[in-house]
């Protein structure tokens, strides 16, 4: 088989996410034949640097031994069992060790199957909760504008970016929304803690306003990935839970795209040295091998579900795949990479050379931006340097560097005009340079008048 035939196979049969499928009469997808690390071969034979771990799942790179091995053992002696009434080692194991690894205080784990469907459960489990307490008049969450939770309509209902969301409104629960402590729009020589700090009261007054019928405020904490990687810091989390504990209300970390390490800790809230009532996790969890999420909270969450049958306050949410006994091993076997490896500190030395590598990219007269946390880097082209005015969403600027990497065998995917790098922890400093310069001359010829 080669590229062009599978090609024509493909979309005479498939339709991808996140895809105007008339695009691809211009640009046809590229069928893989094969990974390795952080390469991706295709069937003609050409290499591409994964540069954004496949949607931000891949940690430790494409057929990893270790977790292929986990894997391949497990098969042999149980794919799958229900877990209702049922268990099995894999599931427990690695309950016991997120619960280890998670904030203090996180003592329970609920398992589901992708990010999304994380979301959905942190989000039913707070609103039961109050339900549970006696408190039916909660019923609303808070959420971030520029904020992404996923595509499912709970999890679509409290994200904020239009254009996953807009279409679909007239589907979705409303929520209250909060202007985001998005450190883009801080003033010239104002810190990021210090307009994180300045934005919050509008936070404060909203919870104050309305926390009688509140069961939760959800935020991405410290990157809003979706939302074009924008950042804001630690200190807004720390404010934001003396705050739902002050007004009784949730928090919801949803850190399905920055937990294992992606912000430069294990997990984003460490940052702020606070613990989320319920904590989402998945993507990196399986080290991109398997769906599989995790929401982990706390014992008193718990106990209000726990009592007799007849009294129904079960949590009756369910998923036919949950706990999957080959996606708890790869998760095992990633859990395992990082304590074997070091991973955490390694990718220190990686993120400096992700710093150093794009340094120039400030000067760049249509760059406002070059921002980063730990292993995430964002590039933000604008029309306008001085004024930050962007380009029309219409041109596609974006699309033109995409373009240009594959051609030099780089996977960039831009999120709009924000050309952004979130590798698997396995790649080199040498490929992270070569990163910056593909991404240079991408921008270069994205940006460059016709």
């Amino acid at each position: 088989m080669n590229n062009h035939d599978l090609m024509q196979d493909d979309l005479a049969v498939l339709w991808h996410p996140c895809s105007q499928m008339k695009d691809y009469e211009q640009l046809p997808p590229i069928p893989i034949r094969r990974g390795d690390g952080v390469w991706l071969e295709d069937y003609d034979g050409k290499y591409y640097i994964d540069a954004i771990s496949s949607w931000w799942v891949n940690l430790f790179g494409h057929a990893n031994p270790r977790i292929n091995t986990a894997i391949t053992k497990q098969l042999g002696l149980l794919e799958h069992v229900l877990l209702a009434g049922f268990s099995h080692e894999p599931a427990i194991r690695l309950a016991e060790r997120l619960v280890h690894l998670s904030p203090p205080g996180l003592t329970r784990c609920f398992y589901a199957d992708n990010g999304s469907s994380a979301v959905e459960v942190a989000l039913k489990m707070s609103y039961h909760y109050w339900r549970n307490a006696g408190q039916t008049q909660k019923n609303k969450f808070i959420t971030l504008t520029n904020s992404y939770h996923g595509e499912t309509l709970g999890a679509l209902a409290v994200g904020n970016v239009p254009l996953y969301k807009e279409i679909y409104a007239p589907l979705l629960m409303e929520t209250l929304t909060v202007t985001s402590p998005d450190c883009f729009y801080r003033e010239p020589g104002e810190s990021c803690a210090d307009y994180s700090q300045r934005l919050f009261p509008l936070m404060e007054r909203m919870l104050e306003q309305h926390c009688q019928t509140v069961c939760a405020v959800i935020v991405e904490p410290l990157v809003q990935c979706a939302g074009s990687m924008r950042m804001h810091d630690p200190v807004y989390l720390s404010l934001l839970r003396a705050a739902c504990d002050k007004y009784h209300v949730h928090l919801i970390a949803d850190e399905v795209a920055v937990g294992f390490g992606r912000t430069g800790t294990m997990f984003a809230c460490e940052q702020a040295g606070i613990t989320p009532d319920f904590l989402c996790l998945a993507k990196g969890l399986t080290g991109g091998y398997l769906p599989l999420s995790a929401v982990l909270t706390t014992s008193t969450v718990y106990q209000a579900f726990y009592d007799d049958y007849t009294k129904l306050s079960a949590f009756l949410h369910s998923h036919s795949y949950t706990g999957n006994a080959l996606a708890c091993s790869a998760a095992l076997a990633t859990l395992d990479i990082f304590s074997q490896d070091n991973v955490i500190i390694q990718n220190q030395t990686l993120a400096k050379r992700m710093h150093t590598s794009t340094l120039h990219f400030n000067d760049h007269p249509h760059v406002a931006e070059v921002r980063q946390c730990g292993m995430i880097l964002a590039i933000e082209m604008v029309k306008d340097k001085k004024t930050r005015e962007p380009f029309a969403w219409q041109e596609r600027r974006g699309r033109q560097v995409y373009r240009y990497a594959l051609e030099k065998g780089v996977l960039l995917r831009p999120l709009g005009n924000v050309v952004y790098f979130m590798p698997p922890y396995v790649i080199t400093e040498e490929q992270i340079q070569h990163l910056a310069d593909v991404a240079w001359q991408g921008i270069q010829l994205a940006t460059t008048p016709t």
